[in-house]
């Protein structure tokens, strides 16, 4: 019988719902059952008696990350190695007032495995949606979509879509303006860059279509036409994700590599939900579905 894959999960801030989550996940006997788990997180009496984002909060959950990835770092079967991590929800804002220059989990990771190339992806029993642009302001999206970034993101979807076991992926890619752009009269961000990028990816074999219009494509995936849909902007894509898939979204990280293997990472697609830590009525269905997805890729690894 193969061993069980090592999972690494760090708790997320510990004035959130993150050790909650994690820890009634872990109750699950078919979660527990599934892997061996190292968590990283403070102990229950060091916990903040007060909800917030807090410099504190936001350093013991970076540390619990920074530890998780280096469990991913170390070779496989190695003492204190880890297969995959699954990420509880942090706090930007406690990360910013500890002194943390990073916009969240995705950026870090692609620092810190080298892998700028990386994205974020979201998994759902609905939808797959990759992120062309993360967190940025809606101002900065249009100068951030190029046809090298959008072609990125294209072989990234494609790779996602492969290891996710979909063995002939199609590929469909939002629009950033209303109507995909009327041929340049609503934007020419879609004819000039987006465009050109499908069109090389087909030439190159691959079932991209588009750019489609962003009050179409979902649905369109819904229906089963598209395997994956690349979203130009952040709630472009996380409000149908959210909307449909709830709680059973899933984010993980596409595209990230240690030393020539690949690196598994999900996440609850949810924040740390400050306002109900403490009481005991956390929803830890999103972490039961990210555990699962990371003990599954991590078997296929």
């Amino acid at each position: 019988m193969p061993a069980k894959p090592v999972i690494a999960i760090s708790a997320g801030d510990p004035a959130g719902i993150g050790p909650e989550i994690t820890a009634k996940a872990l109750a699950d006997p078919s979660v527990a059952a599934s892997a061996q788990f190292i968590v990283f997180g403070l102990p229950d009496p060091a916990r903040p008696s007060t909800a917030g984002p807090t410099a504190d909060g936001g350093r013991a959950s970076f540390d619990a990350v920074m530890r998780a990835i280096e469990a991913c770092k170390r070779p496989r079967g190695s003492p204190g190695a880890a297969d995959a991590m699954v990420t509880a929800p942090v706090s930007k804002e406690a990360w910013h007032a500890a002194g943390i220059d990073l916009p969240g989990h995705t950026e870090l990771l692609a620092r810190e495995f080298a892998s700028p190339d990386s994205g974020m992806l979201f998994v759902g029993p609905s939808l797959r949606v990759l992120l062309a642009t993360i967190h940025v302001p809606l101002t900065s999206v249009p100068a951030l979509i190029t046809r090298a970034r959008i072609a990125s993101c294209i072989d990234l979807a494609h790779r996602a879509c492969l290891g996710l076991g979909v063995a002939r992926p199609r590929i469909a890619v939002a629009g950033l303006n209303p109507h995909a752009g009327e041929r340049g009269l609503f934007g020419r961000e879609d004819l000039d860059s987006i465009a050109p990028a499908i069109a090389e990816a087909r030439a190159r074999g691959l079932d991209v279509s588009g750019p489609w219009p962003g009050d179409v494509v979902f649905l369109q995936a819904v229906e089963g036409r598209h395997d994956l849909v690349i979203a130009m902007y952040h709630d472009q894509g996380l409000i149908p994700m959210k909307l449909l898939d709830r709680r059973r979204t899933v984010n993980m990280t596409a595209g990230l590599t240690w030393q020539g293997r690949t690196v598994v990472r999900t996440s609850p697609a949810h924040g740390t939900a400050f306002d109900i830590a403490g009481t005991s009525t956390a929803d830890p269905a999103s972490m039961v579905e990210a555990i699962r997805l990371a003990v599954r890729l991590a078997g296929a690894s």
